[in-house]
């Protein structure tokens, strides 16, 4: 064992492997107060933060392993200087791709404001930026753990030996992992195809709701009532839903009365257009209302209204629907549907209450 001690080394060799690892240190905090200066409009709120510790931890591994090149340490501790070398600088840079990562993808949703209006673009960004984010955490960690491997010469025999009698364990492990498979190949198709955007007003299931989160295997619906439904994300490419938000946030929403059949159906259209008129959620594009039913007690009308957005769509039809059957309790009552029975007398029809059988 004598051959992985390192006390043959001299002071002085010691003192300059210090004095290596010390100037590491300054000359990465030098590089980075530059950096700050010369990337201060653009990056350095994001970037710099993000990539500061494992460019420093680099370049002292880097220092580190120059300062060690001229001495003797022995073959043994050479060996595992090599080995925890190598697999330090695949965690390393693996540390630093993901800040890089980490960084552009909140570069890309710090421009892209989900708060707007007329926000499709912003959430076809978020939502390409976070599933090709996951992805690229996905194959990195993949290529880290490989590089990590490869720096171990045991492993890398033991994992020969087992590629070469592992046949049926892959078949096996292969069909248990297939919907896992199925879902990340649908994640990665969802990012360019786009049936789904975040903030997407989608109906699942029955389920009116808002698409909270995309991930590579499952989307997070956030519902009306605050119910989340987590659904895997070959769902939005297998089965059939609604997505009322698909190429604007623009909406046509239905407010259906039960009238009369001998109502005036003018006034009741006048009174449904200016209470879409007055109200502020009314975006100015379709005010209307037609009689699309006729039954033997009632007439159905349904009133067509637009709005900016489901949201504010859903509040409109609600408001208005409010006015239009205060008008008619106030101004036509005889326009609301009654149920009556009639009995024929000897002058005409006598009028009974429903429940007046007896």
């Amino acid at each position: 064992m004598s051959d992985i001690s390192l006390t043959h080394i001299s002071p002085m060799a010691a003192l300059s492997l210090a004095v290596t690892v010390a100037a590491a240190f300054l000359v990465h905090w030098a590089l980075y107060a530059i950096a700050i200066r010369v990337l201060r409009a653009r990056m350095t709120p994001v970037l710099l933060p993000q990539i500061f510790h494992p460019t420093r931890w680099l370049v002292v591994l880097t220092a580190l392993g120059a300062g060690l090149q001229p001495l003797d340490m022995g073959p043994k501790l050479a060996a595992l200087w090599s080995i925890g070398s190598q697999m330090l600088f695949a965690l390393l840079t693996g540390w630093l791709v993901f800040g890089i990562l980490r960084a552009i993808r909140q570069m890309i949703e710090r421009h892209s404001n989900l708060d707007v209006e007329d926000n499709l673009k912003a959430r076809r960004r978020h939502t390409r930026v976070r599933i090709l984010y996951r992805i690229s955490q996905s194959v990195v960690a993949v290529l880290v753990a490989a590089m990590i491997l490869i720096a171990i010469p045991g492993v890398r025999s033991i994992g020969v030996t087992l590629a070469a009698s592992a046949g049926l364990v892959g078949l096996a492990v292969g069909a248990a992992a297939q919907p896992a498979l199925k879902n990340l190949i649908a994640g990665i198709q969802m990012a360019f195809s786009e049936p789904i955007r975040l903030d997407d007003v989608v109906i699942v299931e029955g389920e009116w709701g808002r698409i909270e989160d995309i991930t590579l295997t499952y989307v997070v619906v956030r519902i009306w009532d605050d119910r989340r439904m987590v659904v895997p994300v070959s769902y939005f490419l297998e089965k059939p839903f609604q997505n009322w938000t698909t190429r604007t946030s623009d909406l046509l929403g239905t407010v259906f009365f039960y009238v009369d059949p001998a109502a005036d159906v003018g006034r009741i259209r006048d009174a449904f257009v200016n209470a879409t008129k007055a109200n502020s959620r009314w975006d100015g594009r379709v005010a209307i209302l037609q009689v699309t039913d006729h039954r033997a007690d009632a007439l159905e009308l349904r009133g067509l209204l637009s709005a900016r957005n489901a949201g504010i769509a859903f509040d409109l039809r609600c408001e208005v629907r409010e006015a239009v059957m205060d008008f008619l309790r106030l101004e036509m009552p005889d326009a609301l549907v009654r149920n009556r029975q009639r009995l024929e007398a000897a002058g005409g029809f006598a009028t009974m209450p429903s429940g007046g059988a007896g």
